[in-house]
């Protein structure tokens, strides 16, 4: 384990397991404003923990026990009420089309890219995307990728999902109401955080260059707290490169992103509506129409320096 790992492990993952344990024993006795704040607060840790505590977990799992790595899998679970597990399928699902568009069948490899649902080769609303995207998830499609790699992830997935389900099922027998107007409402906030991160991670992107499959963002406090995740170009280019390592890397690269017109904003990617250069929707698309399916490599990926 990576001395840096510490700090998304100790500061980060488990203490938002306690945060989210915590809210239920303060929810009789805080005053409803107090819990409204907390619950927006845990709305924003679980956008802040799948795409930084996750995310790098499942780029570089912080363990060398298998068995801690699983088990800090289980800890995640429950505290972002999802699985894992389930949520690596669906990530390196998202790195094998890199939000691809639609091909002539109309389907994407990629099963959070923001041109699956969209039309006319453009990138779905934004706002659907954000709203919708939770309810979109094919477990069976995932179930059945998990259950392709043998080595156990399927029943940690599961695992996973009794876990969170027996917390919640549990806190539901001693206060229904806790579960239903308050942990539901906040939880779906936290993931549609989570999805309008995701759009503005590949909006304005360009689809048939793997230097610039992703649209970057270097604010210092944002990817202190996202784990570097802001440099999202830079991860699609090398997902394995860890989070400690990612401004040097950017900077043996810089040269290469100017020449490719890599995209990037100011703002945080979760304000990343705000961008005063944001290109257009309709007529005003940053990319061309015609799909092009995303290769293995690339010249701009044989260019990047390899001791990364």
């Amino acid at each position: 384990m990576s001395t840096a790992d510490l700090i998304p492990i100790e500061l980060a993952g488990l203490f938002h397991l306690a945060y989210f344990v915590g809210l239920f024993f303060l929810y009789p006795h805080a005053p409803l404003w107090v819990m409204l704040v907390l619950g927006f607060i845990y709305s924003l840790m679980v956008n802040a923990n799948i795409n930084g505590v996750g995310h790098n977990f499942i780029h570089n799992p912080f363990f060398r026990s298998k068995t801690l790595n699983r088990l800090f899998g289980v800890t995640q679970s429950v505290a972002c009420c999802f699985s894992q597990t389930y949520y690596h399928a669906v990530h390196m699902q998202h790195h094998k089309g890199n939000s691809d568009r639609q091909d002539e069948s109309g389907d994407t490899i990629d099963w959070l890219s923001i041109y699956r649902h969209g039309h006319d080769g453009e990138a779905e609303n934004p706002w659907r995307y954000v709203f919708l995207s939770f309810f979109r998830d094919d477990v069976g499609a995932i179930r059945k990728e998990l259950g392709k790699r043998d080595n156990g992830d399927l029943f940690w997935g599961n695992i996973e999902l009794a876990g969170f389900a027996i917390t919640l099922l549990t806190m539901f027998l001693f206060n229904w109401r806790y579960v239903i107007f308050y942990v539901v409402p906040f939880w779906y906030l936290g993931h549609c955080f989570s999805y309008l991160n995701g759009y503005y991670r590949h909006y304005g992107a360009n689809p048939d260059k793997p230097i610039a499959w992703g649209v970057s963002s270097y604010g210092k406090v944002y990817n202190w707290l996202f784990f570097y995740n802001g440099y999202h170009a830079e991860h699609h280019f090398r997902p394995k490169i860890h989070w400690t390592k990612m401004e040097s890397f950017r900077q043996s690269i810089q040269d290469l992103q100017k020449q490719e017109s890599v995209r990037v904003i100011k703002r945080a990617h979760m304000l990343g509506f705000l961008d005063p250069n944001l290109p257009r929707r309709k007529g005003g698309s940053a990319a061309p129409l015609t799909p092009v399916r995303p290769g293995p490599r690339s010249e701009e990926m044989a260019a990047a320096p390899r001791q990364f």
